[in-house]
């Protein structure tokens, strides 16, 4: 990145969040990292990626909500940040089945909160998570931004949609830049613990058995978390300009009149699950006893990511193979519990 001035990470203490902090400070930019440290899920997971980042001098940590209002605001108003990388969201499909006021407390109202603060302070450029089960119902592969994504099958899909569509409201209105980005099935050291990979690894060692669910034929775009964070970090130098070729009487989902753009950041690349878990074995060294379950509801059977738009734009389309970034999660969570 070229441009130097405050940054706002939200979620910093979240998976990929951390990542990103990470690698901005590293690049020399000021980091204010925003999170609110909910028990979601063991929070001293994320407060053992904290300890990795507050030592650095260019990053401030704030605990508080995005639905905090009157605090969002303030910190708009003292800090004037260049950009802003929203990262902070009530995360996963399941959990929305039985937590469904979570999501619009974080996604809704925390993200139409941020976005006044965009508004009202001068922000550069507005980088958001939008997530790949926007395309719910869709089986038309690969996914494309330029495919329509009005048929969602969870709450957390349509909270990720209702983002889009806020975001492209307020730069249609106040011609703030905002580029949407569909994260594909992240994965990676420091990942989640309700995540599949994590679940499974742990499973294993203890000697447990996994659930599989669709009898394992579900297939994902499994993204490597550097291959995440190196699309955000060249998407945010690429500020949106308005399309001149849209049209409304063919309207581009992808693009739009206003300084408005989506991508997909996903490895292009989907695996069947018990590829995956063959994979995951191997690193171990240790065969995982599987306990074969249907579909689940909210799921869908299939990922898949057309990134045309990210390589023609910025250059760069994840290409981390899943045998690597498996072997790198193991070292990781081996290393992290002292196994």
């Amino acid at each position: 990145m070229t441009e130097r001035g405050n940054i706002l990470v939200t979620g910093a203490a979240g998976f990929i969040g951390f990542h990103l902090s990470r690698r901005l400070l590293a690049a020399g930019h000021s980091v204010v990292g925003l999170d609110n440290l909910n028990d979601y899920y063991d929070v001293r997971l994320k407060e053992a990626r904290l300890a990795r980042l507050t030592p650095h001098p260019n990053f401030r940590f704030v605990r508080q909500g995005l639905e905090e209002r009157e605090k969002l605001h303030a910190l708009f108003a003292a800090e004037s940040f260049a950009t802003v990388v929203n990262l902070a969201a009530q995360a996963g499909v399941r959990y929305s089945l039985t937590n469904p006021y979570a999501y619009i407390d974080s996604n809704i109202v925390g993200f139409v909160n941020l976005l006044e603060g965009c508004r009202h302070y001068g922000v550069r450029h507005l980088v958001y998570a939008s997530s790949s089960s926007v395309y719910g119902a869709n089986t038309a592969m690969p996914f494309s931004v330029h495919h329509n994504v009005d048929h969602p099958v969870s709450l957390y899909a349509a909270t990720k949609k209702a983002n889009e569509l806020m975001a492209h409201t307020y730069s249609s209105l106040y011609g703030i830049p905002a580029t949407g980005l569909r994260f594909f099935t992240v994965y990676g050291p420091w990942g989640r613990p309700d995540m599949a990979l994590f679940l499974f690894t742990r499973a294993i060692l203890e000697g447990r058995p996994i659930d599989v669910f669709n009898y394992g034929k579900m297939r994902r775009d499994f993204t490597y978390v550097d291959d995440i964070v190196e699309g955000v970090v060249r998407v945010m130098d690429r500020i949106p300009e308005g399309n001149p070729a849209w049209s409304g009487d063919h309207p581009d989902p992808g693009t739009s009149y206003a300084p408005y753009k989506i991508y997909n950041i996903g490895n292009n690349n989907p695996v069947e699950l018990l590829s995956f878990i063959e994979a995951l074995e191997d690193c171990l060294g240790k065969k995982a006893e599987k306990n074969f379950l249907p579909l689940q509801a909210g799921d869908v059977p299939a990922t898949y990511a057309d990134v045309d738009d990210l390589m023609r734009d910025v250059g760069f389309q994840p290409s981390t193979p899943i045998e690597e970034g498996i072997r790198r999660f193991v070292t990781w969570y081996r290393e992290y519990y002292a196994l």
